[in-house]
């Protein structure tokens, strides 16, 4: 009797673990919370220009260290059945010590059911480049290259807020031509967007077009060409409030593979700016073409563990050499596990937009502590 009972209650309980493995997930179980930080320590010297009564330019040097919380993101992702949806929240300090700004930067569904035709629709990055959409961490610098900062989107030179490369639109993107092993061989992609960075309506209901396209001839490589056509509204003109014209390209190759990273890129833009974040006032002494690149190598001397890195990287305001800003950069990556580095960083800086005639390089140390959650 006894061995009746126990066999009937292990029946009941082989039923029921069945039935909890047939029930369908509740749509909270394909939400994946994450996140990440970056701490970080900051030393340079570059020269001050100043002018004396007697009209003289006097150059001294402006050292200065500090510890700054670069950046903290907190992420949402999830899926609906062929959708795929993210919601990403950052806080930095981008305003400045005692300043903090806390934004949406991320906020987007993709319909995924196709890998050759994908559509998503919201706020993300903008389809120009391929450091663009690299992860902070990931990209292994103390920031996004110059030209990147100034000609993508992050703080840009027409003075839209810094956007962190994102903008609010609809793009469609896809992987096509496979070979014999099945690895697409080209990927595409397109987008419209407002023209206005993030969290912000479009001023003047012309919107921005932006497209890329690049080929994986073997694994770990792609070499690929974007172009970018828009505009930025309510800007302030010489001939009074104005939409201007904003036109962009940009040429870029890398090699990703065995955790040996080497990508360069350049870029190009025609069109007036401010020069300064947060304004729409035209600054015409800028010109209305400036370029830009970089080129930077990271290799492992111990795999998974230590990486040593090497960048050049040219920023020229104007397009010229007189307001070129350059910089020769070498460090080191250490990886306490995949979820925990320490970076170390110098940069030899010759930045000829000082304003004296040979005060132009300094020195800049970067340490960083970033972490993932």
């Amino acid at each position: 009797m006894k061995k009746k009972i126990l066999t009937i209650l292990a029946l009941a309980l082989t039923v029921i673990a069945a039935n909890a493995q047939e029930q369908p997930k509740k749509w909270y179980d394909n939400i994946k919370f994450s996140g990440y930080g970056m701490l970080q320590y900051q030393w340079q010297d570059p020269y001050k220009v100043t002018t004396d009564e007697a009209g003289n330019v006097i150059a001294e040097k402006n050292e200065s260290n500090t510890f700054k919380l670069r950046l903290l993101r907190m992420i949402l992702d999830g899926k609906i059945g062929d959708f795929d949806w993210r919601a990403q929240i950052q806080g930095t300090n981008a305003k400045g010590p005692g300043e903090p700004t806390v934004q949406l930067v991320d906020l987007y569904a993709e319909w995924v059911k196709y890998p050759e035709f994908k559509v998503r629709a919201g706020q993300f990055k903008r389809a120009f480049t391929f450091e663009n959409p690299t992860h902070p961490i990931t990209q292994g610098w103390r920031g996004y290259a110059d030209v990147i900062n100034n000609l993508s989107g992050f703080g840009d030179r027409v003075g839209e807020k810094s956007s962190g490369g994102r903008d609010i639109g609809i793009q469609v993107s896809g992987d096509v031509l496979p070979n014999s092993n099945g690895r697409k061989l080209l990927h595409y992609q397109v987008g419209v967007y407002n023209g206005e960075g993030i969290n912000t309506a479009d001023k003047d209901n012309r919107k921005d077009i932006i497209g890329g396209i690049w080929v994986m001839p073997i694994k770990g490589l792609r070499i690929g060409v974007f172009g970018w056509t828009g505009s930025h509204g309510k800007m302030v003109t010489a001939n009074g409030e104005e939409s201007v014209s904003n036109n962009r390209y940009c040429l870029s190759a890398e090699y990703d593979k065995d955790e040996v990273t080497v990508r360069a890129e350049y870029l190009h833009s025609q069109g007036w700016g401010t020069g300064k974040t947060g304004t729409n006032v035209i600054n015409y002494a800028l010109g209305d073409k400036a370029d830009g690149w970089y080129i930077f190598g990271i290799v492992p001397i111990i795999k998974s563990k230590l990486h040593a890195k090497a960048r050049y990287q040219t920023y020229r305001v104007k397009k010229d050499w007189d307001t070129a800003k350059t910089s020769y950069e070498a460090g080191l990556n250490y990886f306490f596990s995949k979820n925990l580095q320490l970076n170390l960083e110098y940069a030899r800086v010759n930045d000829k937009t000082i304003g004296h005639p040979d005060k132009h390089d300094y020195n800049l140390l970067d340490v960083e502590l970033d972490f993932r959650f």
